[in-house]
């Protein structure tokens, strides 16, 4: 099993930036895809950004304004966002899938809120 604890979100005004973590209680180095998701009231879970081990991909609503990372030594993947628009308003959720040591997953965080205000 990995537990995934997310933090950072908040309210911020369109335009600001604000930089998501999501500690995991394994390493990381053996799980094969850490994730972020974001689910808007009254819509479907969707994927914003994912990073394997040497790729990142984004959702194209993104593309430019958020970046993935891993931090290995901490055990720890972020979402720096910039930019950030109204529709961006969302609970986010950290994602972990894939390890030969762990299981198949998914595991999932307990999401955290950002609000994007005008």
């Amino acid at each position: 099993q990995v537990q995934l604890v997310e933090s950072g979100g908040g309210l911020v005004q369109a335009g600001g930036s604000l930089r998501l973590s999501c500690a995991a209680s394994r390493s990381i180095l053996d799980i094969n895809t850490m994730a972020w998701y974001r689910q808007a009231p009254g819509k479907q879970r969707e994927l914003v950004a994912a990073a394997t081990i040497g790729t990142t991909n984004y959702a194209d609503s993104v593309k430019g304004r958020f970046t993935i990372s891993r931090d290995n030594a901490k055990n720890t993947v972020y979402l720096q966002m910039n930019s950030l628009k109204l529709e961006d308003t969302a609970v986010y959720y950290c994602n972990a899938l894939g390890s030969s040591r762990f299981g198949p997953g998914p595991w999932w965080g307990q999401g955290t809120q950002v609000t994007v205000s005008s």
